[in-house]
């Protein structure tokens, strides 16, 4: 069978009414059980969105300062991404609502559209020191950082089909497997893409360039990313077919016409369910504390372990590729626990699993601090990538499970501005943090782990974490 394409041919006239005594019970007009290989297939293409993202943020602050940012002023171009995806995300949430295509569906078209975008713009952004505009010019910088921008709203254009598909297809039953999937193949994609510079330079690729020009490992790395991009989008876009519209109300007990009616963001956040709120605090302090691991963590790692601060060193660069590696074993780290634990655990558990998760990774980032050796950062590593997958999963099911069906896009794209918003918090806060422990960038990762204990202390406040009712345990 084509995957996804029994999906839509499953109305709720086909399915047997409820049997209470079978072990196999159906719920009438409740969204079916899907079979694994339409689950990867809505999965997997995160593999590649997060390619792009995580050279992004494994290379973006080794880009900027190559190319002669100020360190001080590292928190403005860091805005940038995060403003896009508040910006973005809301937007292709509420307008994909509205969007059915029986051909392309109703999320697909926004991935059509953002992945050559996404491409574009990822074979751009490692050259802006590239073009003669000089060392620490504003020509150079305002180029990186409008390449930047239109990186982030393109890739969040390709992130957030995914994301609304899990809302609009996958049951209560279910959903912690796709979440913990996508979470998985997402962080795998981070290990081919932030792996790249240190392969390239093992095969002889110069990871050293003149003063100003990021070296060619690092844009061969994105010139790849951006193919591969290209390659998953197209692999999603063909084997996801989504439910047709009156298959959707049906599942979804909504009115067929439901769809047409758009009522204002402003609407919508004013009556979000109560576990927006209470989610979206949490994220205020996990989200905080990865923006500055983002930023930070090359610098931090060039002082702890090379000793230096000058970008043009052989030994900033060295840190810059390790960098790397470790987000590539963060990322495995993250995929390991979400295949062989987050799949597994009990719906009911996830407050207690979001919780131990911040808990873990605030150890890492404390680790990252206190570690002066290369190989013993492997160790807060992997504790970082076990936190970043189990937070992201855990938020996501347990605001999910508090909608209805109505709306669904507009408010995951709302519920990602909680993501965003932290990050544009951080960044401004830099400015006066920085400073204030003397422009430490191992200082600035030590912040980051007070952050993630707050934000583990801040789950008490959720309430909302049971599962919906009404699922159906069949395939």
């Amino acid at each position: 069978m084509n995957v996804g394409r029994k999906v839509k041919a499953q109305t709720i006239s086909e399915q047997p009414s409820i049997n209470s005594n079978s072990k196999n019970a159906v719920i009438t007009n409740s969204l079916p059980s899907l079979p694994l290989s339409t689950i990867f297939a809505m999965t997997f293409g995160f593999f590649g969105v997060n390619m792009a993202f995580s050279l992004q943020s494994s290379q973006m602050g080794r880009i900027f300062q190559t190319i002669g940012a100020d360190p001080t002023k590292l928190g403005f171009f860091f805005i940038l991404p995060p403003l896009a995806g508040m910006v973005v995300q809301p937007l292709v949430g509420k307008y994909s609502d509205l969007t059915w295509s029986n051909k392309f569906g109703r999320r697909m078209p926004y991935l059509m559209l953002g992945a050559p975008i996404a491409a574009l713009v990822m074979a751009l952004l490692p050259n802006a020191g590239s073009f003669g505009f000089g060392y620490a010019s504003m020509a150079a910088l305002i180029f990186g950082a409008i390449a930047i921008l239109f990186m982030d709203l393109s890739s969040n254009v390709c992130m957030q089909p995914f994301k609304m598909i899990i809302g609009d297809m996958v049951n209560e039953d279910q959903k912690d497997l796709a979440w913990s999937w996508q979470q998985s193949f997402s962080n795998l994609g981070g290990v081919v893409a932030t792996v790249f510079p240190f392969l390239l330079t093992i095969c002889g690729i110069s990871n050293v360039a003149k003063r100003g020009v990021v070296p060619l490992s690092v844009r061969l790395s994105f010139y790849i990313g951006a193919v591969i991009l290209l390659a998953i989008s197209v692999f999603t876009i063909i084997k996801v077919k989504e439910y047709d519209p009156e298959t959707y109300a049906k599942y979804h007990h909504i009115d067929l016409k439901h769809h047409q009616m758009a009522p204002s963001l402003w609407k919508l956040i004013k009556q979000a369910p109560r576990s927006f709120w209470e989610v979206s605090f949490v994220q205020l302090f996990d989200w905080f504390a990865f923006q500055y691991l983002w930023t930070y963590a090359t610098g931090a790692i060039a002082k702890n372990v090379w000793n230096t601060a000058d970008t043009a060193s052989a030994g900033y660069q060295a840190a810059g590729n390790w960098y790397g590696i470790l987000t590539c074993i963060q990322s495995l780290a993250a995929v390991v626990w979400g295949f062989l634990v987050l799949s597994k655990t009990n719906p009911y558990k996830r407050k207690f699993w979001f919780r131990i998760g911040l808990i873990i990774g605030a150890l890492g980032f404390i680790g990252v601090f206190i570690i002066h050796n290369q190989y013993l950062l492997i160790l807060p590593f992997c504790l970082i990538g076990i936190s970043y997958l189990t937070m992201q999963t855990e938020a996501f099911s347990i605001f999910t499970s508090s909608l209805d069906g109505k709306n669904e896009g507009a408010y995951m794209g709302l519920f990602n501005c909680g993501i965003c918003l932290p990050q544009i918090i951080a960044s401004v806060a830099s400015f006066a943090i920085f400073p204030l422990i003397d422009q430490s960038m191992p200082g600035m990762i030590l912040v980051a782990g007070i952050a993630m204990l707050l934000g583990a202390v801040a789950v008490g406040i959720i309430k909302e974490d049971k599962p919906q009712k009404g699922t159906i345990n069949h395939v």
